[in-house]
């Protein structure tokens, strides 16, 4: 009998589930989001965008994930 793990966290007050962990930036690839118009906190911690590809979300995180929209 298999096991099934709990990998679903909170994405901006909404439960979300993933398959795994994964990296920041694999998130927003998942989410169709360029890492350029974002800023992204985890546990209510801000992540540089030069750590997106080494910081990993994991069970339980909650994250938030701004995405900046120009306009005139």
């Amino acid at each position: 009998m298999s096991e099934t793990i709990d990998t679903s966290i909170t994405l901006n007050g909404e439960p979300y589930a993933l398959e795994s962990e994964m990296a920041v930036s694999a998130l927003l690839e998942r989410l169709n989001m360029r890492r350029g118009r974002v800023a992204v906190e985890i546990n209510r911690e801000i992540v540089p965008k030069a750590m997106y590809d080494r910081m990993i979300v994991r069970a339980g995180d909650e994250v938030e994930i701004i995405n900046f929209v120009g306009g005139g």
